[in-house]
């Protein structure tokens, strides 16, 4: 199962998702989970989020057919990105979940793993890989947007 967020470290999960499913000849399931705060209602439509999640959904299934490999999509809407990934890689009886890290360091220069990645590395029955963006990526990526 194959965690996307929409940001460029997709890439990355898509590309190691790919070579373990040839590698093991298996299917992948690409997962995008529109997170619902608490003003919302889990049934509301998020027009703009669901959007985001389509077009990684959709990069996910090209990109995924360029190496011959099948992926399935799935976008859901919950309240956590974490357990919403836990509970769909027991659903689904997941192998293996990858998920993407953006390389970020929070103000004062400490690297910042956010929520998910922990919570999928504490919970998650299957193996769980992490693949982290290459720091020059993200460097290139800050410099890129402050010259803006």
């Amino acid at each position: 199962m194959l965690s996307l967020s929409g940001e460029p470290v997709d890439r990355h999960v898509i590309d190691f998702g790919c070579k373990l499913a040839r590698a093991d000849r298996t299917e992948l399931v690409g997962v995008y989970v529109v997170e619902v705060d608490w003003r919302h209602g889990l049934d509301d439509d998020l027009e703009a989020e669901r959007e985001v999640g389509s077009r990684a959904l959709d990069v996910a299934e090209a990109r995924a057919e360029r190496v011959k490999v099948r992926v399935e999509t799935l976008l859901l809407q919950a309240r956590d990105v974490g357990a919403a990934l836990v509970d769909e890689a027991v659903a689904l009886g997941a192998d293996a979940i990858v998920l993407g890290l953006p390389y970020k360091v929070r103000f004062g220069g400490e690297f910042a793993m956010g929520q998910t990645v922990p919570y999928a590395l504490k919970n998650a029955p299957c193996r769980v890989f992490v693949v982290r963006e290459p720091v020059a990526e993200s460097e290139q990526r800050d410099s890129d947007t402050t010259r803006t």
